[in-house]
């Protein structure tokens, strides 16, 4: 082995360690801070990161070939869970008026997040990906499909923040901004390797995507070493409005029940 490809080895394994270290002292944090009483699926998420970082490390060290199995088992457990941490994000911001909307909420809120997660599935396919195999594209899929869907459910809560009576110092926009930052990175990492030539190198990309998975989970502990702020209710226009979209939904829910109970009647 070349001082290079030492070195670059090196490097990989640095990146490898750091962020296990990192995501450690994310784990850690969740647990000291309680966030698990607000947040459990985020925490189930970043235990889970942890173990499979690990994992994924003495599989990649010592059973190679059964490397792609196991990372392509891990992003779509990855994905299932992040799929997760968004409904409850979502459900955490309408904490305020949790009380006053009807039981199916929380099942609209996952509807609609999936379907949201449909739509961006036909786009989310990089090209250039013909000559690698089925599992690679799939993966690939996946992971660009759920790093989109992160992205835009981070620009809706930051863009929409005002109106939510959330800030910085929230545990939502905090968690939404971690994974919107490294989802960013990783979805041009995405587009640039779909331009890169065969046979070129493609660790020198990752790194920047391993930078920034790094960097969201420093984000994460400088956040959650801090006090969470006090959570601030809706604006009367926004609680209104929120109320007035629930109330519709629940009569359009009852309307449809009678006239299924109306037609079971009548036969």
């Amino acid at each position: 082995m070349s001082l290079v490809e030492a070195l670059t080895v090196s490097l990989d394994n640095i990146l490898w360690f750091a962020g296990i270290v990192a995501e450690a002292a994310v784990v850690w944090l969740l647990l000291y801070k309680r966030v698990w009483r607000t947040l459990p699926v985020f925490c189930v998420y970043c235990a889970w990161a942890l173990l499979s970082d690990a994992g994924n490390y003495l599989i990649h060290s010592f059973f190679l070939s059964s490397y792609l199995t196991a990372y392509f088992a891990e992003t779509v457990v990855d994905s299932i869970l992040e799929f997760g941490i968004l409904v409850e994000l979502a459900w955490s911001v309408l904490r305020p008026v949790r009380a006053s909307l009807p039981r199916s909420a929380l099942l609209v809120v996952a509807v609609l997040i999936a379907v949201a997660g449909a739509a961006i599935w036909p786009f989310a396919g990089i090209q250039g990906l013909s000559s690698f195999s089925a599992v690679w594209r799939s993966l690939v899929h996946v992971q660009q499909t759920a790093s989109i869907l992160r992205i835009l459910f981070f620009l809706l809560l930051a863009g929409g923040s005002q109106f939510l009576s959330i800030g910085w110092r929230d545990r939502e926009l905090q968690v939404a901004t971690g994974l919107g930052f490294y989802s960013i990175v990783s979805v041009a990492v995405a587009a640039l390797h779909s331009r890169q030539a065969m046979g070129q190198d493609y660790r020198y990309l990752n790194r920047f995507a391993a930078v920034s998975y790094l960097c969201s989970l420093f984000y994460w502990v400088v956040s959650f070493a801090q006090q969470e702020a006090k959570r601030r209710e809706f604006s009367p226009q926004m609680r209104s409005a929120l109320l007035a979209v629930a109330g519709t939904a629940r009569a359009n829910r009852i309307a449809l029940e009678e006239s299924g109970s109306a037609k079971a009647g009548k036969r």
